[in-house]
Formats: C-alpha cells, sequence, structure tokens
C-alpha cells in the first residue's frame, strides 16, 4: 500500500480562497487501552493577530499546553470538544468513532467555520462545511495545531480525574497508554469501566473473545 506523504492533501470539495474561516480538526488518544478519544474543531479570525507558539501538542510540555489552551479558547471565534467514550469505540471501532467524533467536532462550530482542515489523511463523510485532509496538519497548520492543543489539554484531564476514581492504574501518569506500569495494573486489577474492551490487551485481561468490526464496516 502506498502511504501518503506529510504535507498531503486529501480533499472532498474546494477549499475557499484566502483569508477564511477555518476550522482545524484533531484527535487525542486513539491509542490508549482506556479513556475516550477527545476530538476538537478550532476556528480562529483571519483578521485577528495570531497566537504566538502554536505547535504540535506532541511538542509541547504540560506547562506550555495548558498556557496556548486558555489562549485558544479565549481568542478562538469558536472551539468545540466531543468525547467518545470507550463504549463508543467498542461499538464502532476506533477508527470510525474517531470519524464520528470529527463530524460531531466540526458540526459544533460550523456556524462559523467556511472550510475545515482535518489532521490526517480521510475526510469524515457528511461534514457540514467542505473539509481537506492534511498529512502531518499538526506540525503545518495553525488551527489544526490549536485543535491538537485543545483535544490533548481535554484528555489528560479528564484522564486525571479518572485517576481520582481508579488511582490504582496510575491514569496520571501514562493516560491510559499502554505502558510496562499499566500494563502490570490491568494483569492484577482487572479492567475499570473506562478501559476499551475491544483493545487487546483489555480482552486478554477478561479473558474474553470480542469480535471488532472492520474499519470499513460501519459508514459514518
Amino acid at each position: 500500500m502506498k502511504r501518503a506523504t506529510p504535507g498531503a492533501l486529501f480533499v472532498n470539495a474546494p477549499a475557499p480562497s484566502a483569508p477564511a474561516r477555518i476550522a482545524g480538526v484533531d484527535e487525542a488518544g486513539r491509542g490508549p487501552l482506556a479513556g475516550p478519544v477527545a476530538v476538537a474543531a478550532v476556528v480562529f479570525d483571519p483578521a485577528r493577530p495570531r497566537i504566538n507558539g502554536l505547535d504540535d501538542s506532541k511538542q509541547l510540555n504540560a506547562e506550555r499546553r495548558d498556557v496556548l489552551y486558555a489562549r485558544i479558547v479565549e481568542r478562538a471565534l469558536a472551539w468545540h470538544v466531543v468525547l467518545m467514550t470507550p463504549a463508543d469505540v467498542d461499538r464502532l471501532n476506533i477508527f470510525q468513532a474517531t470519524m464520528l467524533g470529527m463530524r460531531l467536532a466540526l458540526e459544533g462550530v460550523a456556524h462559523v467555520a467556511e472550510h475545515a482542515r482535518i489532521d490526517g489523511n480521510r475526510v469524515p463523510k457528511a461534514l457540514p462545511c467542505s473539509a481537506e485532509a492534511l498529512v502531518g496538519g499538526d506540525a503545518l497548520d495553525r488551527s489544526i495545531m490549536a485543535a491538537s492543543i485543545v483535544a490533548k489539554v481535554t484528555r489528560d484531564r479528564y484522564m486525571l480525574d479518572l485517576h481520582a476514581r481508579h488511582p490504582q492504574y496510575g491514569f496520571d501518569q501514562h493516560k491510559g497508554y499502554g505502558t510496562p506500569a499499566h500494563l502490570d495494573a490491568l494483569r492484577r486489577h482487572g479492567p475499570c469501566p473506562e478501559h476499551r474492551r475491544s483493545f487487546a490487551p483489555v480482552r486478554e485481561a477478561l479473558g474474553q473473545v470480542v469480535v471488532v468490526p472492520a474499519p470499513e464496516a460501519l459508514l459514518i
């Protein structure tokens, strides 16, 4: 299979001529064994000054992300975050849950967005505006960078709250990713309600076989 190169565009409708109100869309938390997938959409007013220091959320430390998060939600023309729960992931599969989350996040800013840029190589179906997918967009497009930060901060805060309810798993440290410490806790304590039953390590901890829908099995 040919892999898309960073910066490649996958367009389902013509992009508007600049300047335009672009909705950046990105997610955080596709890979973890527990917790939601957070999907954010952010629209900036092209007439307002830019926020300095935006970057891919993975390139920023937690303190810097918190500072930028506050600036983004204060100065954005519109922003919206959707949390796709572990139950959503198990019911739809991780790909379809993410696609649905992107559509719902974009619907939350559709009243001001003229076009959307989505991090990745797929454009979800039935979007409320024209859209393009941008591979590596969280390092290239400022609106996607902002969405990446908002999604990451929202999800991290959720996982800190989850740690307070289930401290035995160490969610405050690994945020649900399959680290050795998390896998060990999963073996010792079994899964909590926020674990994704469709992910193999969780199924193994349950001693169950779960049939997961194929990525293209559902049309969203």
